[in-house]
């Protein structure tokens, strides 16, 4: 296996392109296990179920959404060095802001329309249902799944903001190499993991009306998250910008990737433990509230720690084929939770097995996002704005396939 430590850009993060494309195929078997938990707590709630699916739940959400986080701080930082701060600016507003803007209206709108398809079939089959949503404000407003563009602008302001006033304290630089030599030094000792844990315990072990089933909170409705969410992935977002100044320690993180994995399935075997491995919304239920903070704050991180460096150790080599499925990623994340709606609503009357519809829902939707990527996308004004121009290989000449198929964060 090559040394990361002696490549460059190209090779060095190809493995997080792999890592963000799997995060995302794990979103959506995440999102398609929700219609077959038990108990139901979905748009879609299908009478096939399956205990075994929220145990995958719990497992995804535990780590997947601070991984992305992790890997949105890393490039984060690698686009503010290519490009400037303005740069920076103009880059993220038309990558992340614009397409917030451009999406969201039809996302809502496919949402609505399948949520009230569902409830218009439930009620036709005798079920009870609940009373509709509040109008939305600023505490309600649905951010949708889009949420994850929604704070990425808020951690962009906060890490400007706290990078400015960095630069005009430390304007010799010393203080931000001190401060990666110290990160250099807990990342190798392990020393890293517990105190990147730290802030999340402390707000977790203090909240009382925790649904600690969810784990941390999704901050998809309203403008002000969550406070759990904030601190969990606001420290996730940090660290990656981190991990950029010292990517050295990718390297360090491949050769550790098996213990960390080990200690995170430890935790995760202790937070299951807790709950007695049963599905519940009791808000704080559990033997040990304190014991349940800890274990869950660092499942998250040697979770997150263990995956980068597996993809690290094992696909640092150039594929075209994570190249691909990590550039088709932001519109699969665009598109999917419709898409995941759509095929539950119609495999609802089917008498199938929960695995067997769980695996239509995952397979329809990221064959049919994957399509219109290369199809609908990859090559028009919608590629342009979420990854950057790339011409299609029929136009390409024999020198631009290299600088074509380069990716942009």
């Amino acid at each position: 296996m090559t040394d990361i430590s002696q490549t460059g850009p190209e090779e060095r993060y190809g493995a997080l392109d792999a890592v963000r494309a799997g995060a995302l195929m794990l979103g959506v078997a995440l999102h398609a296990t929700m219609a077959y938990t038990d108990p139901p707590f979905w748009i879609v709630q299908d009478a096939q179920r399956d205990n075994g699916f929220w145990i995958g739940f719990f497992v995804i959400h535990i780590f997947r959404m601070s991984l992305f986080f992790m890997l949105a701080g890393f490039f984060a930082r690698l686009v503010f060095h290519k490009y400037g701060l303005k740069g920076f600016v103009a880059n993220r507003a038309k990558r992340i802001a614009l397409p917030l803007v451009i999406f969201w209206l039809p996302v809502i709108a496919a949402i609505i329309t399948l949520a009230v398809m569902t409830a218009m079939k439930a009620a036709a089959a005798g079920v009870v249902l609940g009373p509709p949503p509040p109008p939305p404000t600023l505490e309600t407003f649905p951010l949708t799944h889009l949420w994850f563009l929604y704070i990425l602008l808020l951690l962009y302001v906060g890490m400007l903001a706290l990078r400015g006033m960095v630069a005009l304290i430390d304007r010799g630089g010393a203080l931000r190499d001190g401060m990666g030599k110290l990160l250099g030094w807990g990342v190798k000792t392990g020393v890293a993991i517990p105190v990147l844990a730290l802030p999340l315990v402390l707000v977790t072990a203090q909240t009382t009306d925790w649904m600690r089933w969810i784990g941390i909170p999704t901050p998809d409705t309203g403008f002000v998250p969550n406070l759990m969410a904030l601190t969990g992935f606001g420290v996730a977002f940090a660290f990656g910008w981190g991990l950029h100044r010292r990517a050295d320690l990718l390297a360090t993180l491949a050769s550790q990737w098996m213990l960390n994995l080990l200690a995170a399935v430890i935790f995760t075997t202790c937070c299951l433990w807790d709950m007695d491995a049963t599905a519940s919304f009791d808000k704080v239920a559990g033997r040990d509230h304190l014991l349940y903070a800890i274990s869950y704050s660092l499942a998250i991180w040697t979770w997150s720690f263990g995956l980068i460096g597996l993809a690290v150790k094992t696909l640092s080599k150039p594929s075209q084929v994570w190249r691909y499925l990590s550039d088709s990623s932001y519109w699969v994340y665009i598109v999917h939770l419709p898409l995941v709606l759509w095929f539950q609503y119609l495999l609802m009357d089917q008498a199938w097995p929960a695995v067997a519809k769980f695996a239509v829902v995952v397979a329809g939707t990221l064959i049919i996002g994957w399509v219109s990527y290369r199809f609908g996308v990859r090559y028009t004004i919608i590629g342009t704005l979420l990854n950057g121009r790339k011409r299609a290989p029929h136009k390409l000449k024999q020198g631009d396939v290299h600088a074509a198929n380069s990716v942009e964060p």
